[in-house]
């Protein structure tokens, strides 16, 4: 018989088995698909618009094509995860994330072929991402889980603060098409070899108690069980809903607060709160998570969330009131990877973990690419963004209320066993 109480027992021996995989997780985050793309973009739009001359549009619709077409075939990723573990598929996708990123050196002065290039890091990046990762640190970690995913995602504001700033320097001392390879090198010499060294899954009789059975294997339902659930349909509604209100807010806060008359130096602090709320949002929502049910943690988050875009609505308020709806935008939004990770392990298990995170990822991905079109037509048809940002208040506000919905907790004793997922030897 396996037992992992000695691992689920205590909070201390989780960390001290899980500290590797958990440190290798967040930095193979930082470097991976998920905030390098979308922290590069902002920086060379403009000198790709000027030496090529097209427009801006066009230039982010490939940014588009990448995230939908990752989206798509997150499930596929996700259930590679449950079959041949999460090392291999993670690794694996950051080399070819490395290598498909670095290569827009090369690109030629074609629009078609600068799309095709976006289309081609999406096919290949997503294993490199969030959706691999948060399987390990799931699996690690079961008392202080919430706690563990807010440091592995808090490598997306690492990557914020780091890959802007090199982005920047590169573009100044050389040009636009050098950004790629350098930033490419993160992955390829960072994240890589501490994830060959590092990451792992953990052997059975080193997993938790609340995610095996007495021999050590998986527990939980099967991604056709969890179709036919209503907990499933209620989470693809709250996670899609959330992304369509979110992503496009975030991108055109600096436009917002404009538009709220402050300069362009304070419009920047704005979105700097943002990543700041973000960043304290991941420990603080994590760490709650572990203490109490989560569904009543995440909705006074989505109700904070409802209020900072109810402060963002229009053109008057002071500095001040700007600024602090900012950072409550990104503190409370700092909990949207989180409800993804943590509820499917908590409500679904981890023996299909991959192909059902993977699907509710794969909506993410969606809600958030439509959202930043969504906001620029309103913009462009009525001079602000009043209309788009009160139907944001209502979208976090009901996305809130259906997480509420989830109940309460299946006990591991009521998920079946699986042999689907393999035992990693490292």
């Amino acid at each position: 018989m396996v037992s992992g109480a000695s691992v689920g027992g205590s909070g201390r021996g989780e960390f001290a088995l899980g500290w590797k995989p958990l440190a290798a997780s967040f930095i193979g985050v930082t470097f991976g698909a998920s905030p390098v793309p979308i922290n590069v973009l902002p920086v060379v739009m403009g000198p790709i618009h000027a030496q090529t001359g097209w427009d801006f549009t066009a230039i982010s619709i490939g940014f588009s094509i990448y995230g939908i077409i990752a989206s798509l075939l997150a499930p596929l990723f996700g259930g590679l995860c449950d079959r041949f573990g999460m090392r291999p598929v993670a690794l694996w996708s950051m080399a070819a994330f490395a290598l498909t990123f670095g290569s827009f050196y090369l690109l030629p002065n074609s629009l078609d072929g600068y799309w095709a290039l976006w289309a081609l890091v999406g096919a290949v990046c997503i294993g490199s991402t969030p959706l691999t990762f948060s399987r390990g640190v799931n699996m690690w970690f079961s008392r202080n889980r919430g706690l563990a995913l807010g440091i592995m995602l808090l490598g997306t504001s690492a990557a914020a603060i780091v890959v802007p700033q090199l982005a920047q320097t590169v573009v100044a001392a050389s040009n636009w098409r050098t950004v790629f390879p350098v930033v490419a090198l993160l992955p390829l010499l960072i994240a890589l070899p501490v994830g060959w060294r590092w990451l792992r899954e953990p052997r059975p009789e080193e997993r938790p108690a609340s995610v095996v059975d007495a021999q050590g294997r998986l527990t939980g339902i099967t991604f056709g069980q969890a179709l036919r659930g209503y907990r499933f349909w209620v989470l693809v509604i709250a996670v899609f809903a959330i992304a369509l209100a979110y992503a496009g807010v975030q991108i055109n806060i600096v436009q917002i607060a404009e538009l709220h008359g402050l300069s362009a130096r304070l419009s920047a602090t704005v979105l700097t709160l943002v990543a700041l709320g973000i960043l304290a949002s991941r420990l603080v929502i994590g760490y709650l998570f572990d203490r109490i049910w989560a569904p009543a943690v995440a909705f006074p988050a989505m109700l904070v969330t409802a209020f900072a875009c109810w402060m963002l609505i229009g053109t008057s308020g002071g500095v001040v009131s700007v600024m602090l709806g900012g950072f409550l935008l990104g503190f409370a939004a700092g909990a949207e990877s989180d409800i993804i990770a943590y509820f499917v392990a908590r409500y679904f298990g981890m023996a299909h973990y991959g192909r059902i995170y993977g699907t509710l990822y794969m909506m993410f991905g969606i809600g958030a690419s439509i959202s930043p079109i969504l906001f620029g037509m309103v913009r462009d048809r009525t001079g602000d963004y009043n209309l788009i940002l009160m139907a944001d208040i209502f979208l976090f506000a009901a996305a809130g209320v259906m997480l509420l919905m989830l109940g309460r907790y299946p006990t591991s004793a009521a998920l079946p066993t699986t042999t689907l997922a393999p035992v990693e030897a490292q």
